[in-house]
């Protein structure tokens, strides 16, 4: 037996030897479902003998795929001439493009744009006559559901739907005549190649007859499709996931792909992997119960390797602010206790939540890290430089010339570009042919010309050098451009000199270590890097460590030795009431509970300032589901009551209270004067004293 085998368990063994046929691989939190997927993988290549370059493994992340290849490249004692593919669904899209495009009739030196190109594309096309997130959502639901701009305005039911479908349309027009894919394209056009070319299906799917997908219970209906066609020839497809961790419908995940996947690959077996190597016992039996409110599921049951551990933590506080001093508080004593700050994280539902805690960790001291902020390619300084590289790979892209052609600095107002863009749509043409054709002479200024003949010049002879030495090419680009030189002329600008260096320093170690690639792929490389993996790479480049604060959604796939869930209250976490759409919430819950290793920390608040109110909020129905706490001993317990109906001597300190005017406040001092009763009250920082008989309890 190889020795990756010997590593796993009775189910995890079951699950990599098992060759043959569609397999469903349910695998739980923290149960090795990486370790098992990379050892089949292994199994497949080294003991069965399946050429690498007949396998085919999907994944979500560029980070998930190469730390897979890594593990199975590990284990694989036979040399691999030709590495067996990992990649995510998108990349995989990317190449099948390459060689496939032109069967749609395109050229094959497409760009991808990312999805700050497509929202500046289609925020020009849409101008101010339908929200902008509605419009984007709905251009990537059509594209998804394979629903033309043609189709789509058809079934248009009202005057926003027709905008939207003509919008639709206009930035398809807007893609073909630029050469440029979008994200969705990435699994859309490969899908419409192989349904429209059967020949084309067979081919692929012959040349890749064992497929594995990890997290399977994130894939929408088109990554469905996709796998259908890929499987034409054979139902070899091994799907790895676990269906109490889906969590991203909102962004097209179908959670019915992993729960009928029995139904969609006939004869498909299922092996559950349920032995938990991450969180302890009491962690684990907190999440079971939980989720076993779901009835939308699989079922299966975490069974814990380690200790029992620590109780599960309940942190009740008043508002936002006595919760940010509890944390800090519990922080303070696990790290003089020696525990690390990049072992602990605080989860929360909503991003909007992370504003006290930053306040509260800047007064206290505590170094901390915000995952989730702009995204380092989504900067402006970055998306400069990368306009100018896809300018030199076309030069009449006018998406990318209207970006650069002041920057740095050249004279040319918005006045005269927007005159140059009008023009160029009214000749069919681009700016770069007005120049060439000399239409732009007799429209601008002499100087505005002469400046632009300039700009020009330049950015030709770049292209030339791009052709003569790649390595060189940045240096040279700099020299002739100078985005850090304009930069560098003030001293608030430092930050942004460095983004563009390290950028720069990227294109470089690209260009290293894939000497026969073109500008167009390392763009195309780029605009493949997840969020997450984004904002890891940018962490680890600067040495940041602090206490981890993020959203459940980005915790996803992480672990920390010690977690903090705030915001456990309703409307907060779970965000609905309704019971359709509250099993995804719970899923959430699930996620969240499962992240930490030693210990849990449940933090829940009777009243929290959202959206320029301070509301009283009920704890969430979850901490009673979980069995961490009692529904009748979760602080509030009743409805407020008429101020009239309270006895005078029911006040006592500690107690929440609501005003009709101030909202909301905690008793800070009780005090007899006559027959009232004089109450010193927190307002949320603001502290009154008022009588008994105008305020109510909750």
């Amino acid at each position: 037996m190889q020795d990756f085998l010997k590593d796993l368990n009775k189910q995890q063994y079951e699950a990599a030897t098992t060759i043959d046929g569609a397999l469903l691989i349910l695998a739980g939190a923290g149960s090795g479902k990486t370790k098992t997927i990379t050892a089949r993988l292994a199994y497949l290549i080294d003991c069965v003998g399946i050429p690498p370059s007949n396998t085919l493994t999907l994944t979500f992340t560029n980070k998930a795929a190469n730390e897979m290849q890594k593990r199975a490249l590990g284990m694989i004692q036979n040399n691999c001439l030709h590495p067996p593919l990992l990649c995510t669904f998108h990349k995989f899209g990317l190449l099948f493009l390459k060689f496939y495009i032109t069967h749609l009739g395109r050229k094959a030196n497409f760009i991808l744009a990312d999805s700050d190109d497509t929202k500046r594309i289609v925020k020009e096309l849409n101008g101010d006559l339908a929200p902008l997130p509605l419009v984007l959502s709905e251009i990537s639901r059509y594209k998804n559901s394979q629903i033309s701009p043609n189709e789509a305005l058809k079934s248009a039911h009202n005057e926003t739907y027709q905008h939207i479908a003509k919008v639709y349309a206009r930035y398809q027009e807007f893609l073909l005549q630029k050469n440029l894919v979008d994200f969705d394209d990435l699994l859309l056009l490969p899908l419409e190649i192989m349904q429209k070319n059967p020949q084309v299906a067979k081919e692929v799917s012959e040349r890749y007859q064992y497929i594995m997908v990890d997290e399977y219970q994130d894939t929408n209906h088109l990554q469905y499709l996709l796998l259908k066609q890929l499987c034409s020839t054979h139902q070899n497809l091994c799907v790895v996931g676990d269906d109490d961790q889906s969590i991203y419908s909102w962004r097209g995940a179908n959670i019915q792909n992993i729960l009928q996947f029995s139904e969609h690959f006939k004869g498909a077996k299922i092996i559950k992997l349920e032995k938990n190597y991450r969180s302890t016992h009491t962690i684990l039996q907190a999440a079971n119960a939980l989720i076993a409110n779901n009835k939308e599921r699989l079922g299966k049951e975490l069974k814990s390797t380690q200790d029992e551990g620590k109780q599960i933590e309940v942190l009740h506080s008043f508002d936002e602010q006595e919760e940010v001093q509890s944390i800090v508080k519990a922080i303070q004593a696990l790290l003089k206790n020696g525990v690390m700050l990049k072992d602990i994280a605080i989860l929360f539902r909503l991003n909007a939540l992370s504003r006290s805690l930053e306040e509260g960790f800047n007064r206290a001291g505590i170094p901390y890290v915000l995952v989730g902020a702009i995204r380092f390619y989504e900067r402006s300084e970055i998306k400069d430089v990368l306009s100018y590289f896809r300018a030199f790979i076309n030069l009449e892209d006018d998406f990318s010339i209207a970006r650069i052609i002041n920057k740095p600095k050249r004279g040319i107002g918005k006045t005269t570009l927007d005159k140059l863009l009008n023009l160029a749509q009214q000749h069919h043409t681009s700016i770069f042919g007005l120049m060439q054709s000399g239409i732009a002479k007799e429209e601008v200024s002499k100087k505005a010309y002469a400046t632009l003949q300039e700009f020009f010049a330049v950015m030709q002879d770049l292209q030339k050098s791009l052709k003569l030495s790649s390595l060189g090419f940045i240096d040279e680009f700099e020299h002739k451009i100078g985005l850090c030189e304009a930069l560098s002329q003030s001293a608030d600008e430092i930050d942004r000199v460095s983004n563009i260096e390290e950028f720069y320093g990227v294109y470089k170690e690209f260009i290293k270590q894939n000497p026969l690639l073109e500008l167009e792929d390392f763009l195309n490389e780029l605009a493949l890097r997840s969020d997450q993996e984004d904002v890891e790479m940018r962490q680890e480049s600067k040495g940041v460590e602090g206490v981890a604060c993020m959203s459940v959604h980005s915790s996803k796939g992480l672990e920390f030795d010690y977690v903090f869930i705030i915001g456990l209250e309703e409307g907060f976490f779970p965000m609905t009431r309704e019971d359709s759409s509250v099993e995804e919430e719970r899923r959430l819950g699930y996620v969240a509970f499962t992240r930490a290793k030693k210990e849990l920390f449940l933090s829940y608040v009777d009243s929290r300032f959202y959206r320029g109110n301070r509301t009283i909020l009920l704890p969430s129905r979850f901490l009673g589901e979980s069995g961490v706490a009692q529904k009748g001993r979760l602080g509030i317990s009743k409805k407020l009551g008429s101020a009239e109906s309270e006895a005078l001597g029911d006040f006592k300190k500690g107690d929440c209270v609501m005003h009709k005017i101030f909202g909301a406040g905690r008793i800070l001092e009780v005090t007899k004067c006559g027959k009232d009763v004089r109450l010193k009250i927190n307002f949320g920082g603001l502290v009154r004293e008022i009588l008994s008989g105008y305020v109510s309890k909750v």
